[in-house]
């Protein structure tokens, strides 16, 4: 089996509606799973149980996995309620029993849960690829574009003396 995973990170109806290029980003997702499947990679959902935004609730129509990503029977699904999706939930343990050491990573919301997870993983012990082209948001304060460009920079320059951090097109990303 392999020892790197795709990690798909809230990968959700509702925060895909109206994200930045959320067809596009949906897309090179759903490459990155036929490549992690065809490898025999692991692959792993987050799903955010949000307490104060309804349409992220558990059981309502938006916290639903995207169905153009849906998993399949041995994907594993692990709920969260915070942007780490390390924080009180089995992603650890779990990684950890399947022999994981490296993390292919993709996913919604940019600023919040994708950079959360990054940084957790590497300070974790994994070595981390951000897909460049397989994250999302939407416009916040700044517009969508420039926060997914500031977090691919950002993210890709953190230091870390024993593990590695690397952003790269998901067409890139190896599964080994």
């Amino acid at each position: 089996m392999s020892r790197t995973a795709l990690l798909i990170i809230d990968v959700q109806v509702a925060l895909m509606d109206g994200a930045w290029r959320a067809d596009e980003v949906l897309a090179n997702i759903a490459a990155l799973l036929a490549r992690a499947r065809a490898a025999g990679a692991p692959v792993v959902f987050l799903q955010h149980n949000h307490r104060s935004f309804r349409p992220m609730m558990r059981g309502e129509p938006g916290w639903a996995i995207h169905p153009r990503v849906a998993p399949r029977p041995g994907d594993l699904i692990i709920e969260k309620t915070a942007s780490d999706g390390f924080l009180d939930t089995s992603l650890q343990q779990d990684l950890d029993r399947l022999g994981v050491t490296a993390l292919v990573v993709s996913g919604a919301q940019t600023e919040f849960c994708v950079d959360a997870t990054c940084r957790a993983a590497l300070s974790r012990g994994f070595d981390v690829l951000l897909a460049a082209n397989a994250h999302t948001t939407g416009d916040a304060i700044i517009p969508a574009e420039t926060i997914i460009r500031h977090h691919n920079h950002a993210l890709a320059n953190l230091a870390h003396p024993q593990r590695s951090i690397a952003v790269v097109a998901s067409a890139e990303a190896l599964f080994a």
